[in-house]
């Protein structure tokens, strides 16, 4: 599930109290959540695991939700949980996906009239990689000196942070505050 937002939860079901609870709000990607789970949070400045305490979706306590639906996610009021969680990360199976910065992709520039701008080796872009905006730089392959809009290449993408990353995973792009194209992870750095 991709973390949207963390909030402090609208009351406090049924679960052991330790500390301040709190809500993630999200889809859920795949796969499904019940209470009692283990979670893993990835992505920046993450790498906890916390236990689902409650499962909300449309206002209502569920016992468990499945993918494609928007739910909230009570954790429990570890203080390292709460200090953590942030929009950005994501909540999965421990071990099932990794926190990385760097990745190889298919990246597509939109034509001029939609945004889209010559990319350089060296560019430092921000990358929309589900709901987590992270700058990062590109660099092209050896002979290819610039990406024109309404091309496509392979490129080279180094995040100032990491981020929960799949090979497959999809994601946006901006250059000087504009959307400027999207691109495929094609193969993760490890």
């Amino acid at each position: 599930m991709s973390v949207e937002g963390v909030f402090p939860p609208r009351r406090v079901s049924s679960a052991p109290r330790r500390g301040r609870p709190v809500m993630a709000a999200g889809r859920i990607e795949r796969g499904r959540i019940r209470r009692g789970d283990l979670v893993e949070i990835v992505g920046p400045n993450a790498g906890l695991t916390a236990v689902v305490a409650d499962i909300e979706h449309s206002h209502v306590s569920v016992a468990e939700a499945g993918a494609d639906m928007n739910v909230g996610v009570l954790l429990p009021g570890a203080a390292s949980v709460a200090l953590v969680l942030e929009r950005g990360q994501v909540l999965a199976t421990p071990g099932s996906i990794s926190a990385l910065a760097g990745f190889t992709a298919d990246i597509d520039v939109l034509s001029e009239e939609h945004g889209g701008t010559e990319i350089r080796s060296g560019d430092r872009l921000q990358f929309h990689i589900r709901s987590a905006t992270v700058l990062g730089t590109v660099s092209l392959p050896e002979g290819t000196d610039v990406i024109r809009p309404l091309h496509r290449a392979e490129a080279v993408v180094t995040l100032e942070q990491a981020v929960a990353l799949e090979e497959g995973q999809s994601f946006a792009f901006r250059c000087h505050g504009r959307a400027t194209g999207s691109g495929t992870v094609t193969r993760l750095a490890r």
